[in-house]
């Protein structure tokens, strides 16, 4: 499906309920797409940063709006896996889809034209509200700043504003209004703390995160009990990571505990992990789609090749297919075997977590 992407400045600036009476949409100026010479492709794609995926969902759900679209529109309780799936394919495209970016950008800003409503307290939310959606988009961008800070030695202030650089133009695929849109990395660390303190809170779509459990699939041939405990320790190691991953303010808002102790062996975890990782190939450390990314660019696949897909089994229930809220991956897929068991590998780290996750030196993709 082709998307004209479209722009929504004058949109959702008056409101948050863009969708009660709009212009006719305009086409939204072409953005230049980041590239495999950008910091964001040397991270973003990397199967660590699944071991952070309770830090990002519990930290974009205790903003309020997102939380209560959560809670009132998604299925992730029910299928978490496979919901990790559907979002990681599309939202990795939007850094990775090269001269298709933009169209993927306005697909994902399309699915969340409906996610509206009123929340526990009688707040008013919409998705596609600036502040709410730009809430979102920074917290892939502190995923790659954590990523860097805890296991890839460091960022120095120059790469710290190129990635923030960076994730302005990552942005702007997305066709949204900028105004909630940082001006500096500087700018960006206030304006982080301000809402670390300020606007957080401990809704129960972050509680649910914080808590998840992973329903077995229907195609896994293993008994419940087992699968449950195959988890169990996975997930509470997770729940650590984002403990100490939490500024002190979100995680005293969490009710999570850190000690000094807790910090030191989660850095010696991450200085261990990136030398470990070293040795593992790109067809596994990588995304398929930032995978398919890097080989688009060196020439090995054709620009209109098309897109990597999820996975057929990640796709919503079917009383939900036709909501307008979900990607819908198709029905068959091309992947080879060694890059289904690397998105495989990707999901399960988002949602079960590692104790290693370092990323090696930029290599070329075979």
């Amino acid at each position: 499906m082709t998307i004209t992407p479209t722009t929504s400045d004058e949109l959702l600036s008056q409101s948050v309920d863009p969708t009660e009476s709009k212009p006719a949409p305009k086409p939204a100026p072409a953005v230049e797409p980041l590239t495999s010479d950008s910091l964001t492709w040397k991270y973003f794609g990397d199967i660590r940063t699944g071991v952070m995926g309770i830090w990002i969902g519990a930290i974009e759900n205790m903003y309020p709006g997102l939380g209560a679209g959560v809670t009132d529109h998604s299925s992730i309780l029910n299928e978490p896996m496979q919901r990790v799936m559907r979002s990681v394919y599309p939202i990795m495209g939007v850094v990775y889809d090269g001269a298709r970016a933009q169209h993927t950008g306005a697909a994902i800003r399309d699915y969340h034209r409906d996610i509206k409503g009123v929340d526990a307290q009688g707040r008013r939310y919409h998705a596609l509200d600036p502040d709410t959606f730009y809430w979102a988009h920074a917290t892939f961008f502190m995923l790659i700043i954590k990523l860097g800070e805890y296991f890839d030695g460091g960022l120095t202030l120059a790469e710290k504003r190129q990635l923030f650089d960076e994730h302005v133009q990552w942005y702007r695929m997305y066709g949204m209004s900028m105004r909630p849109v940082p001006k500096s990395w500087e700018d960006f660390c206030e304006y982080w703390d301000r809402v670390c303190e300020d606007e957080l809170e401990l809704t129960q779509a972050a509680i649910d995160i914080l808590n998840i459990r992973i329903p077995k699939p229907w195609f896994v041939p293993m008994p419940d009990a087992v699968w449950h405990h195959m988890f169990k320790p996975a997930l509470a190691a997770q729940r650590w990571v984002a403990a100490g991953l939490f500024e002190p303010v979100v995680r005293e808002k969490a009710g999570l505990r850190w000690s000094e102790g807790d910090e030191v062996l989660l850095r010696l975890l991450g200085k261990v992990s990136h030398l470990a990782f070293s040795l593992v190939p790109d067809e596994i450390r990588l995304h398929p789609r930032a995978l398919a990314g890097y080989r688009r660019e060196q020439g090995k696949i054709s620009g209109e090749t098309p897109l990597i897909e999820a996975p057929w089994f990640s796709g919503p229930p079917k009383d939900r297919r036709r909501s307008g809220m979900h990607y819908v991956p198709p029905v068959s897929q091309g992947m080879k075997l060694v890059e289904r068991a690397g998105a495989l590998m990707h999901s399960t780290f988002s949602l079960a977590g590692s104790g290693f996750s370092p990323r090696p030196p930029r290599r070329k993709v075979a």
